[in-house]
């Protein structure tokens, strides 16, 4: 297993109630132990053979208890001394967060991706440092459809636009939906909308432009250009897909829908050729969410902890990991290795992860910002699906979505 070195202790600061570089780390992880155990604990058992003086204590917490027992672990103030945070809930921790540029020099976070480091800072602080992420999007086509209208993976649509064009073309010479895609919060930031005011309390997506661009949606969407079953509030069960050979192509889908793909329809996988995404106005993609760690500001351990982060996300322990999991580094090191960027073959997930991680430098970190993200989401999806299927005009909908997304913020 890759270890990589380990990380010095001479840039750390002394916390005021900080212990020696000696002692227990207690490191929390969210949802690893079932299948990564051997990983982590190869990890932990290697540090400390180079560092006897420290013991490591791995505490695994599942996924929909992690933020809980966060909570009640700094109001008892027993808290870990390093703990993994999704950067969406990392908000509302971030006052029971120590700071760490007393503990990270520049030349400890040179290795990280600037992007993903720079959103973990609040009031110029940094908070976290990120590990890693799901990546950044890809595109996917059927080859078997797209040869039918001349399609160029070398030049695929670069904006839902030009998509939503190709989707019109697939259908009107091939019959097969072009994509199963509707117009979402997210869909309208690649637009260049913005969602909410600065303050995060009131709605403004409602304008001309956002109208214009759900009417476009709407004329492909009649078109067939986008898949009839598109609608369907069930998006993990939609009636037609790439799996079932119902549509033509994803011109935005996370990786791992690729990985669904070839397991549960492999001759659709060997037709797949994998491009980049569509891209925002302003050009990159939207990261939704990474991992990250942070030290809790009740650690008696902080120069430790850090010690042992820097270590845990160095390089060539984030590339081990990538190996054995389809996720992707936040360091540009791990990138660098010809996993990532052998692309011989025709293998669609190795085109795939040289996509994204060419992606990576552009992708850009920026969560709606409340507390509500995922129901505010919702909400818009539920008028859009009514815009088109014809019970509103598209002014209606988000006429209705922006009052519904203001009542839910108030």
């Amino acid at each position: 297993m890759a270890t990589g070195c380990v990380a010095g202790t001479s840039g750390a600061a002394e916390g005021g109630n900080d212990k020696p570089f000696e002692g227990e780390v207690e490191f929390w992880t969210i949802n690893l132990k079932k299948n990564y155990s051997d990983y982590i604990n190869g990890l932990i058992a290697d540090y400390q053979k180079q560092h006897p003086q420290i013991t490591v204590k791995w505490v695994d917490v599942p996924g929909q208890e992690s933020a809980t027992k966060l909570l009640a672990a700094v109001a008892s103030g027993e808290v870990p001394d390093a703990v993994n945070v999704s950067s969406i809930e990392l908000g509302r921790f971030t006052p029971s967060l120590e700071p760490l540029d007393a503990y990270f020099t520049q030349g400890d976070l040179a290795d990280f991706q600037p992007n993903l480091v720079e959103p973990l800072r609040t009031g110029g602080k940094l908070y976290a440092v990120p590990w890693y992420n799901g990546g950044a999007p890809v595109a996917m086509y059927r080859k078997s459809v797209m040869d039918k209208v001349g399609f160029d993976p070398a030049k695929p649509p670069a904006s839902y636009d030009e998509a939503l064009a190709l989707a019109d073309k697939v259908f009107g010479k091939t019959k097969v939906n072009g994509f199963n895609a509707i117009p979402d919060h997210n869909t309208l930031r690649y637009y260049g909308i913005e969602l909410l005011s600065p303050d995060k309390k009131k709605a403004v997506f409602n304008t001309p432009q956002a109208v214009e661009v759900l009417e476009k949606f709407k004329k492909s969407y009649a078109a067939k250009g986008i898949a009839p079953g598109a609608v369907s509030k069930d998006i993990r069960n939609l009636p037609q897909t790439l799996e079932n050979g119902q549509v033509a192509f994803k011109a935005h889908a996370n990786a791992a829908e690729l990985l669904n793909v070839q397991k549960n329809a492999p001759d659709v996988y060997k037709d797949l050729q994998v491009t980049a995404p569509v891209q925002m106005s302003t050009g990159g993609n939207l990261l939704l969410a990474q991992q990250a760690f942070s030290i809790p500001k009740a650690s008696t351990n902080k120069k430790a902890a850090a010690e042992f982060i820097k270590y845990f996300t160095n390089g060539a322990n984030q590339l081990a990991f990538c190996k054995i999991v389809p996720i992707y580094p936040s360091t540009v090191s791990s990138t660098k290795d010809a996993f990532f960027t052998d692309v011989s073959g025709d293998d669609p997930m190795a085109a795939a992860r040289s996509v994204i991680v060419k992606g990576l430098p552009q992708l850009k970190y920026t969560p709606i910002g409340t507390n509500k993200d995922a129901e505010l989401g919702e909400l818009l999806s539920e008028e859009v699906r009514a815009f088109l299927t014809g019970t509103k005009s598209a002014k209606e909908a988000l006429d209705t979505a922006e009052k519904r997304w203001n009542d839910a913020l108030a």
